[in-house]
């Protein structure tokens, strides 16, 4: 039976949020317009990230897929069409009928060892309170073989090529478009949280540390975004 379960984090946070009635306000007012800017923004591209982010999961008809950190669920609908529609569960508003919505913690998964075939996190790990705990609990509730894939903005070791591509766009694009949604302060984080967050190596160091075989990060999109590779 193929079942697609995606999981927001109940310890997903970052500096400017700090309770968890903020977290849900904050995310919760960036949601009604959240696929339409990242379609604006990125010139479409985010979606061939996206599918190129399932892809590496190795996911196939009737596994067992997780996607943590859902967001709007556009991983979880990419999963969906992977493993096929013999699944349980009704999205609201969409018609995967073999995706089950979860609200749950990124750092204890209510899901038993070696659960799932593939894991997706789309801008997650980034935020999550405890990174070596949330690549830890997805190493464990991954079967043996199985591969989670991570995307996220990449964190370039070159420091005159991250301040182009990351602070630049985000101080002179990201955050002036938001603002004409009246989402400025929603976006205004971006910076200090990728400054915050682990260069390609160390994700990499990361996953292997925790028990990963093997694990690559790769960047993509000139740099701009980056995704995770481990195996279990």
């Amino acid at each position: 039976m193929a079942l697609c379960i995606p999981l927001p984090s109940c310890r997903f946070s970052h500096r400017p949020v700090r309770s968890s009635l903020e977290r849900q306000e904050h995310f919760g007012r960036i949601a009604p317009v959240y696929d339409n800017l990242n379609d604006l923004l990125s010139l479409g591209q985010h979606r061939i990230w996206k599918r190129m982010t399932v892809s590496w999961t190795g996911a196939k008809m009737g596994d067992c897929a997780l996607d943590l950190c859902c967001g709007s669920g556009d991983f979880a609908f990419l999963l969906s069409e992977k493993v096929g529609s013999n699944g349980k569960g009704l999205a609201p508003n969409a018609c995967y009928n073999n995706i089950e919505w979860v609200e749950g913690d990124a750092l204890e998964l209510p899901f038993s060892d070696g659960y799932f075939d593939a894991i997706t996190m789309g801008y997650g790990l980034r935020n999550v309170v405890d990174k070596e705990r949330a690549m830890q609990e997805m190493f464990r509730v991954l079967k043996p073989g199985s591969r989670v894939s991570v995307l996220d903005f990449n964190k370039s070791t070159q420091p005159f090529t991250n301040l182009i591509q990351i602070v630049w766009m985000i101080d002179n694009v990201v955050v002036p478009v938001a603002t004409g949604y009246g989402l400025a302060k929603e976006y205004e984080y971006l910076n200090s949280s990728i400054k915050e967050f682990l260069t390609g190596k160390e994700l990499e160091r990361l996953a292997l540390q925790v028990g990963f075989s093997n694990a690559r990060h790769y960047e993509i999109s000139g740099g701009l975004m980056g995704n995770l590779v481990a195996t279990r």
